[in-house]
């Protein structure tokens, strides 16, 4: 399998903690799209290909919960990693439910974090190779 480049989105109300988080994840050479609601994700996921969307489950608004729902229907192999705070665990556990790749609690650890980032980008890759050998069988 070959490792392609990916887009990573970062999507949280509080734009100070997605400026400092993609600043980071652009440091180690990451290409990274910020959003700072659940509506804005969901814009840009409409016109941009993302492979991994690291989505903050309390949110005003659409929460990240109802934001996960939305990007699952629409865009069943985007992985999505949820960060949550103490309080919204319950929330969280519920959208790994709904197909969350994972979970971190914050402040979450930056090489956790890329762990958990580099499993989520591997196991989209795994899918897109296992649908290509599915349409290459049935040709």
């Amino acid at each position: 399998m070959v490792d392609t480049p990916s887009q990573i989105m970062v999507v949280d109300d509080e734009e100070d903690f997605v400026e400092m988080l993609s600043l980071r994840l652009k440091e180690i050479g990451e290409s990274v799209v910020a959003a700072f609601s659940g509506s804005e994700c969901l814009g840009i996921l409409a016109k941009t290909d993302i492979d991994v969307v690291i989505l903050d489950v309390k949110m005003p608004g659409m929460n990240g919960i109802e934001t996960l729902a939305k990007i699952k229907q629409a865009h069943p192999l985007v992985e999505v990693i949820m960060l949550t705070g103490h309080g919204t665990i319950e929330t969280a556990l519920e959208g790994m439910k709904l197909g969350a790749y994972d979970l971190l609690i914050k402040p979450a650890d930056f090489h956790e974090l890329i762990e958990k980032l580099n499993n989520a980008r591997r196991r989209k890759q795994e899918q897109l190779e296992r649908i290509r050998k599915a349409e290459a069988a049935l040709q």
